[in-house]
């Protein structure tokens, strides 16, 4: 008699559980009593997950689940949080090499993931900085190419949103590298809220690129370690190639001076300019800043100019009146292409 009394006491007790399950079913509440959160919803996809559409890739792109599951992550697996400051696929230093040359086509096929213009934005974090990358042009097209080879995929290994913005001079009269500088981040600064401001000559390559493309506390001289100077320093001063300015940096220098017409100088006067505003220079380890130059002939029309050292011997008075506040010039044209914005400008001529 007991056994039969035990048989009934758990088929009652089955058959109670069965109608609370079905209850909270039909109300639509989760059926999860012990309110496990369930972070992973598995279904059975009745055959192979296709490669690289798993969430738990491999290294060679292919899903490390089931060949007969598929995963989908929930809500809060999707939240973005903000990139590491060390961002991971850093490979650290280079091979850069000029010696072949990619048409402008195989450039844009080869660098997919930037958007029209010149833009990218990591998909999987919150950059740090909003980054414009200006470069100072004219007759430069073979150097561009081999920049935009090496600088993008660089630049989306280091995690940054970015722009990049090439700005011409028009026309034959003298070259003014300083100039185009500061038309370079009032158009940028057009287009974006940017934090940070990379300018950077177009024949001048990192060859690490844990050399980080970005801003910091002080203003930063990336091309600290240029081959063409034996990888140092020429002199304690040199300021020139490639240096970064945040926003508020820049304005604090009164941007770069307009008066430095052809080659040479306006990098100490920059420089000058950091120290006398109470600011000092950062720069990266000199393993990490080395930087490798593309060789070429001085460019006609930026021939050595020996006035420019009569315009740095004063510019400790006039500092705070030449630069962005005084900045002058005529838009021409804005042509944005896949890979970069080139904004064609008339900024004048030098006074004779």
């Amino acid at each position: 008699m007991r056994w039969k009394l035990l048989v009934m006491v758990l088929l009652g007790f089955g058959l109670g559980l069965s109608l609370w399950l079905q209850n909270l079913s039909i109300s639509g509440r989760s059926i999860n009593p012990w309110n496990i959160p369930q972070r992973w919803h598995w279904r059975d996809s009745g055959g192979s997950t296709p490669r690289g559409t798993g969430t738990g890739g491999g290294t060679d792109g292919t899903s490390t689940l089931s060949n007969a599951t598929s995963v989908t992550k929930s809500p809060e697996a999707n939240h973005l949080e903000k990139c590491p400051d060390d961002p991971p696929e850093l490979v650290g230093p280079l091979r850069i090499v000029f010696d072949e040359e990619q048409s402008m086509e195989q450039l844009v096929e080869l660098n997919t993931y930037v958007e029209f213009g010149g833009h990218y934005k990591p998909p999987d974090c919150i950059p740090l900085q909003r980054i414009a990358i200006i470069i100072p042009f004219r007759n430069r097209e073979h150097h561009l190419r081999h920049w935009l080879y090496y600088l993008h995929p660089i630049l989306r290994r280091q995690q940054g949103e970015y722009g990049i913005y090439v700005i011409e001079q028009a026309g034959e009269n003298t070259f003014n590298r300083a100039k185009l500088l500061n038309v370079g981040f009032v158009e940028a600064s057009k287009e974006n809220n940017y934090d940070c401001f990379i300018f950077s000559d177009v024949d001048i390559v990192p060859e690490n690129d844990r050399n980080l493309y970005r801003c910091s506390q002080n203003p930063r001289h990336l091309a600290c370690a240029m081959d063409k100077f034996g990888y140092k320093l020429p002199y304690t001063g040199y300021f020139g190639g490639v240096v970064a300015f945040t926003k508020e940096q820049y304005l604090k220098i009164n941007g770069f001076s307009n008066n430095y017409w052809g080659w040479g100088t306006e990098d100490d006067d920059t420089y000058k300019r950091v120290t006398l505003s109470g600011m000092s220079v950062d720069r990266p380890d000199r393993n990490v800043g080395r930087t490798k130059m593309i060789r070429h002939q001085r460019d006609k029309g930026n021939e050595v100019n020996e006035k420019n050292y009569v315009v740095y011997n004063r510019m400790k008075y006039t500092r705070n009146q030449d630069g962005y506040i005084s900045l002058k010039y005529s838009l021409i044209k804005i042509e944005k292409n896949q890979l970069f914005t080139k904004i064609t400008v008339d900024i004048g001529k030098p006074p004779s």
